[in-house]
């Protein structure tokens, strides 16, 4: 084994590399076991930011039960059953309609929030730098942080429905399902599987939401710009999908095949929108993600 001197003169073993370590690395450092996923779970349930989302998405359906009994007979039912309308009729009718109210918008701004804030709140604490000099490689840095985001906005999208499911079987029932339009029911042991589909595909429509937010947060220092921008696609894109000028480019829109979903509900299901739906997100979040693991790599995280 090869020795060295120090300035006393005195020899010094050198410690050879061994599995793991490469040239310049301490002694027992593991680039797979820095920020374990676990210690990233934790510090991000932690912050404010989370605790008053699901506060809010968990109280939401609890105000609408009270908005609908508050509210019991004075609205004037139209000649074509609306899901509105169809709301009280049975725990499955409400978490529908729950969904339908606020998948286009607040589950839109819990996802940016989740993936908007994970990187940017690090630079605007001056954390980030520290976090890659203990050293986190960077891939690995992003990868934890992306999928404790995803993983926490999979829990806001699928904790509002069904805690509309148990809060509107509890006050309204659990009865057959009223699809609106035309008010055909379909049995609701046959539509509780084919919901659960739906709350699926809600997830899916969000990943472009993720994604963007996602690469805006490896981009800036601002967490209120990353998750502006990740909304302000859901705004601009749904603004878009009025304009009918635009023929077929719409179905291109993320936000064009958002409310597919309520085919699965009708008697005779149909997937077609849902399928297109899918392919259109996933495409984009690839794109918008390997984006952002390039943008992070040439960052300088020091300036």
């Amino acid at each position: 084994m090869s020795e060295i001197l120090t300035r006393t003169g005195s020899p010094v073993e050198e410690v050879p590399e061994g599995p793991g370590r490469g040239e310049g690395q301490a002694a027992g450092y593991l680039p797979g076991r820095t920020l374990p996923l676990s210690v990233e779970f934790a510090r991000q349930l932690r912050r404010r930011r989370t605790l008053v989302m699901f506060g809010l998405l968990l109280a939401l359906p609890w105000i609408l039960v009270a908005a609908f009994q508050l509210g019991a007979g004075s609205g004037q039912p139209s000649g074509v059953p609306r899901l509105s309308d169809l709301a009280t009729e049975g725990g499955l009718n409400f978490a529908a309609f729950a969904l339908s109210v606020s998948a286009s918008f607040l589950l839109a701004v819990a996802v940016a929030l989740f993936c908007g804030d994970t990187v940017a709140s690090e630079a605007s604490w001056s954390s980030l730098r520290y976090l890659l000099a203990a050293p986190v490689p960077r891939d690995r840095l992003l990868r934890q942080k992306l999928v404790v985001a995803l993983t926490y906005s999979a829990a806001a999208v699928v904790c509002l429905p069904a805690m509309a499911l148990l809060a509107g079987t509890l006050v309204f029932g659990w009865h057959d399902v009223r699809v609106p339009g035309t008010g055909e029911t379909v049995a609701a042991l046959d539509v509780l599987p084919r919901f659960g589909v739906v709350v699926g595909y809600v997830l899916v429509s969000q990943f472009v939401v993720a994604a963007l937010a996602f690469l805006l947060s490896v981009g800036t220092d601002s967490p209120l710009g990353a998750v502006g921008g990740a909304v302000g696609l859901v705004i601009v894109s749904g603004i878009l999908q009025a304009v009918d000028a635009l023929g077929s480019l719409r179905e291109f829109l993320p936000t064009f095949w958002s409310t597919a979903w309520l085919d699965a509900l009708a008697p005779q299901p149909d997937y077609g929108g849902m399928v297109k739906g899918v392919a259109v997100s996933v495409t984009y979040s690839v794109v918008l993600v390997a984006l952002a693991f390039r943008r992070f790599r040439r960052k300088d995280v020091v300036s």
